[in-house]
């Protein structure tokens, strides 16, 4: 028998979601993290502390910081967390233009380096730098994802949980379109061990719990005032590493490329996902309502909006 290949997974961007996807991943022995930043010293130091607290946590994965890209050569995975949260007096624009600045040259490095890879992007306006990275890559579609309704989901359940008094465990939702205001939460798909959330909550606090999953992102910046969300960013980034390099055909909310589906071409939008080795496998179809539809593709304008101010600005 063969020694089992050692999984490689690239976490670009050294910071607080790109350090703690380093974590998760070494903690899940998903495989060996390389910590990529263009601060020196960043990505050295915390993977020389991740690596100190795997005799006392138990992993044996090695986790490694680089400013090199070169070192991210054979990365089955690239996680890219890399660019700039919005700040006080930046326009939406600005923001669009910096980070897809950012992007693009992470793009043309991960093209060279790690060509055969599944690349998962952060990096917010998420569906827009999804889709700029499909642009950039010129990989397969399949082997280019966004990281947003897993998040989005998430957020869902714990609200879900938390309102009912129930194991988090218990609770499958269902969260679609962009990762922002117009996201779609879907009540009808939302479940406490297959019994919907319509049966068990009255309609005021399931639209309560829907705001407040459309909101989350922005509650957690208020809350830290200096900063946003990377604990379940994270968490959710590597969820779906995981199912990729295990092949696990679970179903997930993505960002995926669509060609036809819900009635959209040619953009990258939250829908569910079976993610496997090969990326994403299949997008499904759910039978959603008119005004579902309808948010959806409202959702959809606003990405649209996004691809095409960085058209304008000479970046797409």
């Amino acid at each position: 028998m063969g020694i089992a290949k050692r999984f490689k997974i690239a976490s670009i961007g050294a910071g607080n979601v790109g350090a703690s996807v380093a974590q998760y991943c070494v903690e899940l022995d998903l495989g060996d993290v390389v910590l990529t930043d263009i601060v020196e010293g960043l990505p050295q130091g915390k993977a020389l502390d991740l690596t100190e607290a795997g005799p006392i946590r138990g992993y044996s994965s090695q986790c490694v910081g680089t400013n090199d890209y070169k070192d991210i050569a054979g990365a089955d995975v690239v996680v890219v967390t890399a660019g700039l949260p919005r700040k006080p007096g930046m326009t939406r624009l600005d923001l669009l233009e910096k980070n897809g600045n950012i992007i693009s040259g992470i793009c043309e490095n991960i093209k060279k380096h790690a060509p055969d890879s599944t690349v998962i992007i952060v990096t917010n306006p998420l569906d827009v730098m999804v889709y700029l990275a499909y642009k950039k890559l010129g990989f397969p579609p399949n082997r280019v994802i966004g990281m947003a309704g897993c998040l989005d989901s998430a957020r869902m359940r714990s609200f879900v949980a938390m309102e009912l008094g129930v194991s988090m465990k218990n609770v499958d939702t269902m969260v679609l379109g962009s990762h922002g205001d117009d996201m779609v939460p879907l009540p009808h798909y939302t479940t406490v061990s297959g019994i919907p959330i319509t049966k068990l909550l009255p309609q005021e606090r399931i639209d309560a719990i829907v705001d407040r999953t459309r909101k989350g992102g922005g509650e957690i910046v208020a809350l830290l005032k200096t900063g946003s969300a990377f604990y379940a960013p994270a968490a959710s980034a590597v969820r779906m590493a995981q199912a990729v390099l295990k092949d696990e055909k679970q179903l997930l909310p993505c960002a995926a490329y669509l060609n036809g589906q819900y009635g959209l071409s040619d953009i990258y939008m939250g829908v569910p996902c079976v993610l496997g080795r090969e990326g994403v496998e299949k997008v499904l179809e759910l039978e959603i309502s008119e005004a579902d539809t309808k948010s959806l593709h409202k959702s959809a304008e606003e990405v649209r909006t996004g691809i095409k101010g960085l058209q304008e600005l000479g970046v797409l």
